[in-house]
Order: C-alpha cells, then sequence, then structure tokens
C-alpha cells in the first residue's frame, strides 16, 4: 500500500471513529434523565424542601463542589437533584437550610427578596425582607419569574459546622423559607448568583456551571 493510501486510509478510519463517538456522546446525552424531586402536597400547600451545603457527599464525582440537595421537612433524606416538579399556578412553600458558611455578594442588589408573597421572606421565623450583602451564603433565583431570594449563611466561626452531606440539623445552619406563586406549565431556569466556586477563577466556575450543583430548573406542570 503506498504512504498517500495508507494516509487516506488512516483519515478514514479516524472520522468513522469520531462519527461513533459522537453518536454515543449524543445518545448518552439524549437518554440521560436528571432525577427530580416534587413539591409535597399538604393540607397547608405545596411543600418544597432544599439544602445548600458547602460540599457535596464523600461519594459524589464532585465531593468539594458547593450543592443544593433536595430534603424532607426533617432536613432528612437527602437526594443529589436540583430539578424540582411543581404544581403550575400554585402557592409553593420552600424551605431552605443553608448548611454553606457566609460568602458575600459583590452585588448588593441581590441581598433583597423579590417574587415572594409579600415580598418578604422568614430568616429563622422572622420576616426579612434583605439582608447584610457581606453574610450572604447563597441566592435562589428563578429570573425568568422575578424570584431572587439571599440565603444568609452561619459564620465561618460557628461552632459544629457541616462538612460534606449529608447535614443535620444539629449542625449550623439558617433556615429561611419563602412564598412563591408559580408560573404556566414549563420549563424554567433556577440559580444561584453568589460567586461560591471555590478555586475556580472569580468564583464562577464548576458548581456554579453544572446542573445537579448551583443551578438547575423548577419544571412546572
Amino acid at each position: 500500500m503506498s504512504g498517500y493510501a495508507k494516509r487516506l486510509l488512516g483519515i478514514v478510519v479516524g472520522v468513522v471513529l469520531a462519527c461513533v463517538l459522537l453518536g454515543l456522546y449524543i445518545g448518552v446525552y439524549l437518554t440521560s434523565v436528571p432525577g427530580s424531586a416534587a413539591a409535597v402536597e399538604t393540607p397547608a400547600g405545596a411543600q418544597l424542601y432544599l439544602a445548600a451545603v458547602p460540599a457535596a457527599a464523600l461519594d459524589d464525582p464532585h465531593p468539594t463542589w458547593v450543592s443544593y440537595y433536595a430534603v424532607d421537612a426533617s432536613g432528612g433524606n437527602w437526594r443529589h437533584v436540583t430539578t424540582y416538579v411543581l404544581p403550575a399556578h400554585t402557592l409553593v412553600h420552600v424551605t431552605i437550610y443553608e448548611f454553606d458558611t457566609q460568602t458575600g455578594l459583590r452585588n448588593e442588589f441581590i441581598s433583597q427578596a423579590t417574587g415572594t408573597v409579600g415580598g418578604n421572606f422568614m430568616l429563622n421565623g422572622k420576616p426579612t425582607q434583605a439582608i447584610d450583602p457581606t453574610v450572604a451564603s447563597h441566592v435562589f433565583a428563578v429570573p425568568e419569574i422575578g424570584l431572587s431570594v439571599p440565603l444568609p449563611g452561619p459564620p465561618s466561626t460557628a461552632k459544629n459546622l457541616c462538612a460534606n452531606a449529608p447535614c443535620s440539623l444539629s449542625n449550623a445552619h439558617e433556615t429561611i423559607s419563602f412564598t412563591f406563586r408559580t408560573p404556566a406549565a414549563g420549563l424554567y431556569r433556577w440559580q444561584c448568583f453568589v460567586p461560591c466556586a471555590l478555586g475556580f477563577i472569580e468564583g464562577f466556575g464548576g458548581p456554579m456551571q453544572t446542573l445537579g450543583y448551583m443551578d438547575g430548573f423548577i419544571k412546572v406542570v
């Protein structure tokens, strides 16, 4: 076989291999459906319980990444999902257990709540409209519907801090709760806007850009 024929064969084999790998990648992407957690229907209405932690579980692919989890009312039964299924045109009561410590905001505007019923939220049982920007740990925001709630965290000097998920309510944490009305059926992106990705440029890489950690979807049905 001539040198030209060998090069041509090598190119053909390379193209075929690339197509096969691309096909496998697309197939896996299209057939992989992220897990989800649905709001719990109670006599008091639809309830969604979440927890934000400084680092995922030790057996997670990224055990050092900050992350959200779905939990139950007692702070137990942890599920590492960030797609939340909610009923349409309904008041949904959200409770977030914030275990991650304070990071601080670069944009002080998001230290105030927007889009919630009453324009405020409950911080450890106390009605609150805005927080000191320096004590923010995360923000739970759904920009498409104008919802944004700041999440203050415990100070780094607090005793009994949680290191990795799952955490216990006996660990230092803040409890934030709020109510908002869901829009029409659809898929809405939610995200944290606090630069909390330690080790990444400007704090906005890694978990800040990855579904399943500091962003996900609100699936309204």
